[in-house]
C-alpha cells in the first residue's frame, strides 16, 4: 500500500524560498516523511516571486482579499488563483496540507489581513489565498500549519485522520 501524500509548504525544510531567503528547520519532519510522501509546493515562487523578494500581504480592497506586494503596489491576486486552480486540480490522490502560518499566501487561520498597509494593523486574520482556495477544492481534508504539529499528540492525530481516509 503507497503512502499518503501530503502537500507542504516548500519552506519548511525543502528549500530557502521564503520572502527573505530562509528555511525553516522542522524538527519532525524526518519523523513524518517515514509515514507520508510528501509533495513541497511553495506558490509565491511558482507564480515568479524570486527569492529573496519584497515581502507581500493580505489587503482589504472592496470587501475582498487581494495578494499585494507592499513595495510595489503589484496586485498579484490572480496570478496566485490561476496558479492555485491549476496545481490542485492536478492533485488526484492528496491526503492533506501542512502549509506555513501567517503567509500571506500559506497562511491555514492566522494570516494578518490589512485594511490599510500604511498603518501596519490588522483588521482580521484569516487563511492565506493558496489555502483559502485548498478550503474550497479540498473542505474534507486536514489542513494544519506547522504550529500545529508541534506537539506529539496533534502529529499523531493529523496522520490518523489522513490513513483513515485512504482505508
Amino acid at each position: 500500500m503507497s503512502r499518503p501524500l501530503v502537500v507542504i509548504s516548500k519552506c519548511l525544510g525543502f528549500a530557502r524560498c521564503r520572502y527573505n531567503g530562509k528555511i525553516i528547520e522542522v524538527g519532525w519532519l524526518e519523523e513524518l516523511k517515514s509515514f507520508v510522501e510528501l509533495l513541497p509546493v511553495c506558490p509565491e515562487v511558482a507564480i515568479g516571486l524570486g527569492v529573496p523578494r519584497d515581502p507581500i500581504s493580505l489587503v482589504l480592497k472592496n470587501g475582498e482579499k487581494r495578494l499585494v506586494q507592499v513595495s510595489t503596489g503589484c496586485d498579484l491576486t490572480e496570478y496566485m488563483r490561476n496558479f492555485s486552480r491549476e496545481f490542485l486540480s492536478s492533485l488526484s490522490k492528496v491526503s492533506g496540507f501542512i502549509l506555513k502560518s501567517k503567509s500571506p499566501s500559506c497562511g491555514v487561520y492566522d494570516t494578518p489581513v490589512f485594511a490599510d498597509l500604511s498603518t501596519g494593523i490588522p483588521v482580521s486574520y484569516g487563511s492565506g489565498l493558496f489555502t483559502q482556495m485548498v478550503f474550497e477544492f479540498f473542505p474534507s481534508l486536514p489542513i494544519v500549519d506547522e504550529k500545529y504539529l508541534t506537539l506529539p499528540e496533534n502529529r499523531y492525530e493529523f496522520l490518523k485522520k489522513i490513513s483513515c481516509g485512504r482505508i
